[in-house]
């Protein structure tokens, strides 16, 4: 049976199709809503580990659904952010190719019965695409400011640390598994 900060967590994967399809129409309304649906999404984040971890409703179920709805929610959106042209198609793989490591590894770490917790690293890594994904999704001028600059210099933050993150996934996964 599902808890409440599971539900959560699923409402998180079930407002992907929407963000993403509120992109595709490209007129500002659409970002907006897509922004504010997005944000919505992200808050969900923080909602269903504080009452996972409040209720001590912690679960198998939710150690596994809270990374996987990060990454289809942020995935999807950086996917369609190809698609429209709005950034470089290496900086998502990158990305998308750090988020298949990390979840192979902690396959493989549970296989052998470790557990590869999300450190700071891949929690700074979370936020800072968060962050980055609002204002690119804003690409239109609201209000004479251009948040597009801003959410690029944030993407390519979030890129690095994405990198050190699954360097640091890795590196954990090896010193783990050699004990």
């Amino acid at each position: 049976m599902l808890n409440l900060a599971n539900k959560i967590t699923l409402l998180r994967i079930l407002m992907t199709p929407l963000v993403v399809t509120l992109l595709y129409f490209e007129c500002p309304i659409f970002c907006i809503l897509a922004a504010i649906a997005f944000i919505f999404a992200s808050i969900t984040d923080w909602v269903d580990g504080y009452i996972a971890r409040r209720e001590k409703m912690v679960t198998c179920m939710g150690k596994f659904l809270d990374p996987l709805a990060d990454k289809v929610l942020i995935c999807s959106v950086l996917i369609m952010f190809v698609k429209l042209a709005w950034v470089p198609t290496w900086v998502v793989i990158v990305i998308v190719c750090r988020e298949l490591v990390v979840t192979g590894l902690r396959a493989m770490a549970k296989d052998a019965d470790i557990y590869l917790a999300a450190d700071k690293f891949g929690k700074a890594k979370t936020v800072l695409q968060i962050i980055a994904i609002v204002p690119l999704i804003l690409h239109y001028p609201i209000m004479d400011v251009k948040l597009w600059p801003m959410g690029e210099v944030l993407l390519y933050a979030a890129l690095v640390m994405t990198i050190i993150s699954g360097a640091n996934y890795c590196y954990d996964f090896y010193k783990k598994i050699q004990q």
